[in-house]
Formats: C-alpha cells, structure tokens, sequence
C-alpha cells in the first residue's frame, strides 16, 4: 500500500489587489468627447472649488445607471452654488449621452470613453465583462470629489453595482469638505 505525504502542498493564485484612487490621491488625468463630440478635459468643466466626476457603467442599458443619473440631475444645481461642477463618464459613445441627455434634460456633461482609458487610468473597469461582452469596458460605479488643485477629496462607492451613492451622500461628502 502506498503512503500519502502528510501534507499536500497547495498553490493558491490571488487576484490582484487592485489600488482605486482614494483621498489624498493627485486625480488620474481625465478627458472625453462631450455630447457633442468635442474633446474636453475635466480641468475646463471645474467649478471655483473643483469637480464631482460621476462614472457610470452605460446611460443605454444599464437601469441603474439611468436611475443614478436621474436623481444626480437634481443635484447638479445644489452642487454648483457649492462650487462644484458635476460631471458624468461611461464608455458610451457620445450619440449615446446626447440622447439620454435630451430625454431627460441633463444640462451638465456627459463624457465618452470608449476605449475606456480613462476607466483604466483610475483602474475602475470592472473585471466581471471580458472581451466580447458588450459590457467589456465599463467602469465601477464610483464619484470622486476632487478639489481645483487636483487633488481627490472624497471617494464614494458601493461594493454592489446596483447600489449607487445616492445624492444626499454626495452632497454630504462635499458639505463635509467645507472648504
């Protein structure tokens, strides 16, 4: 009979760890076609205090996504007096944003990226859509309050893509700033 070692080693692979920008961080660059399709960079849409960049996975298919910008909507204007411009980002195609930004009267900017570099320069694209998804590309929901120097302030995100921070939290996130 044969014997079997007393212990059997194991390889285990770990995923890695991936290092969102968080508060404190300098803010990945940022830039995308506006509805318009003109380039503009998130330095040219700031507010007198700075920005609150919103990235949503798709203002086509996504209902949560849909819903997250709708209440947002409401908040642009409280975010401004705050001196704060909002300002969204997904990997749809500006056509995309345009009509989802007339339907429901989005004043403030939508920005495309669709090769997603943006997404992988913050590293938020989600790893659950490999190639060949039509999901491929899409950010984790996430909104960052970064300040006219650059520089993150707040980071808000929720581990389930169908909970989003909601815009009280937002405006908490910034009110606590008090700048």
């Amino acid at each position: 009979m044969r014997m079997l070692p007393a212990f059997i080693a194991l390889s285990v692979i770990a995923a890695p760890v991936v290092a969102f920008p968080a508060a404190g961080d300098k803010a990945p660059a940022v830039s995308g076609a506006d509805i318009a399709g003109k380039t503009r960079a998130l330095k040219q849409l700031a507010g007198r205090k700075g920005t609150v960049l919103m990235f949503f996975r798709s203002a086509s298919w996504c209902p949560f996504c849909k819903a997250q910008l709708i209440a947002m909507n409401e908040s642009a204007a409280g975010l401004n007096s705050r001196g704060y411009a909002l300002v969204g980002l997904s990997y749809d195609d500006p056509a995309v944003l345009a009509k989802f930004a007339a339907e429901r009267k989005v004043a403030w900017p939508l920005l495309s990226d669709p090769q997603s570099k943006v997404i992988d320069g913050w590293q938020l694209r989600d790893p659950a859509y490999p190639p060949g998804n039509c999901a491929h590309g899409v950010p984790l929901p996430a909104v960052y309050v970064i300040d006219k120097r650059g520089v993150i302030r707040a980071r808000l995100m929720e581990a389930n893509y169908r909970q989003r921070p909601q815009p009280e939290a937002v405006l908490a996130a910034v009110d606590a700033l008090g700048q």
